[in-house]
Parts: structure tokens; sequence; C-alpha cells
């Protein structure tokens, strides 16, 4: 029996950051159920409107968001409030694969082009580790906008 997989991130401003992960993965914000919304739309107009009609006080609109892969391929990845800050290095962190099947200066070419993008949409720019064949082709460790930790690969 196979599961599927979800993966959550605690975070202070769920929709921001479910804003700059759909950005990076190349994601959609689902629909509300039973609602159809389209590609250009708002993605949180819809929910807010589904929200208040089920009755959801407003300050909780904001305490949840998701984006989900359109091939259906990839995990959900959810993301919730919490009150308390990040503290400490994730003991879990995703590999973005943005230069699969390169190798030496083109991938390493890739994955700054990739960096920059992704720090222009608010990443934070960790560190660079150099490939050293045949074990490591290199990568760039990067922070998502709330401190979590990611690896272009």
């Amino acid at each position: 029996m196979t599961r599927e997989l979800q993966v959550t991130f605690d975070a202070h401003d769920p929709r921001a950051l479910s804003l700059f992960w759909r950005e990076v993965l190349g994601y959609v914000h689902p629909s509300p159920p039973g609602v159809e919304t389209v590609d250009e739309a708002d993605p949180f107009a819809a929910w807010d409107e589904f929200l208040t009609r089920i009755g959801v006080p407003e300050d909780e609109h904001h305490s949840r968001a998701a984006i989900e892969d359109p091939s259906g391929q990839g995990p959900r990845v959810f993301f919730q409030r919490v009150p308390e800050d990040k503290i400490c290095k994730n003991r879990v962190h995703l590999d973005v694969r943005a230069a699969p099947g390169m190798e030496g200066a083109e991938r390493m070419a890739t994955l700054d082009a990739e960096c920059d993008r992704l720090v222009g949409l608010g990443a934070t720019r960790i560190r660079r580790t150099e490939p050293e064949p045949p074990l490591e082709a290199g990568y760039i460790v990067l922070a998502d906008p709330e401190g979590n930790e990611f690896c272009l690969d």
C-alpha cells in the first residue's frame, strides 16, 4: 500500500510563505471545496469568501494555506500558523532539484541563476558548496522568508 506525502511548514504568515513556495516550486493554490477559480484570480479571495460563508472567524482566515503540484505528482505543501519563532536549524529540509542531470560549471551556473531568482522572491543565500566529484555535485543552501533552510540541488 502506498502513501501520499504532505510537507507541512510552521509559519508566522502562512499565506505569505505559501506565495513564496508557490513560485519556487511552480505549484498552485487549490480552490475551496466546490468552488472553481480562474488561474489569474487572487488565490485567497475565494478562500476568504468560503471561510466567511462556513462561519470561520475572520482572524482565522490567514491561519492556514496550501499549495499543490498542478500535475498531481509532487507532494501537497501545507502552511500552518504557529506563535513561536524558529530557533534552530531544520532537522528536515527540502532539496529543490533545479539542475537535474547537469554537472560542473553548467550545473553551478544554473543553480546560481535560480538562486538569484529566489533571492528576488525573498530567500536568503546562506552558502554555496562547490562540486567535488565523484561524490559531491555541488549545491546552494538558502533560507525562505521565515528562515527555513532548503537546498538548490
